[in-house]
């Protein structure tokens, strides 16, 4: 039997998250991020739950994603359908869960070569 390491496909990888952000890849970031699973991790406007707009979901639609996991703080909360009707015509699907569950999902779904995105909520 042939044993051989299966290494991920996408390039990035959420290492770490506590209370003042998270790290990808190895870098920390403390502020709120999109962190695609191949190429560049994006700074994403909001601070704050509340600030949630369509345009900040427009942005996440730009990237292509196939499936957007929204990691949405320390405590689970759901954006209001219309700030992310963009995403449902799109045919993305999108997933909600806190920050500890989006950056474990992420990971797993990352490691698997698939086309997903986490948008992650760091509240500061």
């Amino acid at each position: 039997m042939k044993f051989q390491l299966d290494e991920p496909q996408g390039g990035n990888s959420i290492s770490r998250h506590d209370a003042q952000g998270v790290w990808v890849n190895g870098q920390p970031h403390t502020a709120s991020v999109l962190v695609p699973w191949k190429g560049a991790v994006v700074a994403w406007p909001p601070s704050r739950f509340e600030e949630l707009q369509p345009a900040h979901f427009e942005a996440i639609q730009g990237l292509n994603p196939e499936l957007v996991i929204f990691g949405s703080g320390a405590k689970l909360r759901f954006p209001a359908p219309a700030l992310r009707r963009g995403l449902v015509e799109a045919r993305i699907g999108f997933e909600v869960m806190d920050l500890a569950a989006a950056c474990r999902t992420y990971n797993v779904l990352a490691s698997e070569g698939r086309n997903v995105l986490a948008a992650l909520l760091i509240e500061v």
